[in-house]
């Protein structure tokens, strides 16, 4: 089973080799990590997404509150949280097949973003299925390329992964 967390950390050189040495040390497998600025320049909000069973996760986030520069931890609920993942997909295609492959596309909510004689490159964000979706419909033209960034998550409705302010919280 897949688990999503969201993680605070101090905006800081050094931090996601520190994270992702964790996850080495302990032999835990990263499926997908996302990091970027949050609202405060100082904080950084990183998406991971892991494989394994609750005793798995529990350690995952065990361990990542035990380092200096993370502020926060969060396991996010399946269900209580919106995911997708942007991706940039090169496909091969001859003039003729420019058609086909921009109505797949627009029925995709896929935009291209580079047409060349013997390519088009799409760029498309949403869930794991619709990225697979997509692939699935364009294999047959016959992919040159696939380039992913990793999950983003965030709650949804009125929660939200807060930076701790002091140790009450």
């Amino acid at each position: 089973m897949q688990h999503t967390l969201s993680v605070l950390v101090e905006n800081q050189p050094g931090v996601l080799s520190k994270v992702a040495g964790l996850f080495s040390r302990r032999g835990f497998n990263i499926d997908s990590l996302s990091v970027g600025i949050t609202a405060d320049p100082s904080v950084s909000r990183m998406t991971i997404v892991v494989s394994g069973g609750e005793h798995i996760v529990e350690q995952v986030e065990k361990q990542l509150n035990k380092l200096i520069p993370v502020i926060k931890v969060k396991v996010l609920e399946p269900g209580k949280f919106i995911s997708c993942e942007p991706m940039l997909i090169k496909v091969t295609c001859k003039t003729k097949q420019h058609a086909e492959i921009m109505n797949i596309a627009e029925l995709m909510s896929a935009s291209i973003v580079d047409v060349a004689a013997s390519s088009l490159t799409l760029q498309f964000t949403g869930s794991e299925d619709k990225l697979q979706t997509l692939i699935s419909l364009l294999r047959p033209y016959g992919i040159k390329e696939i380039v992913r960034a990793g999950a983003l998550a965030i709650e949804k409705g009125s929660c939200i992964t807060l930076r701790k302010i002091n140790a009450e919280e």
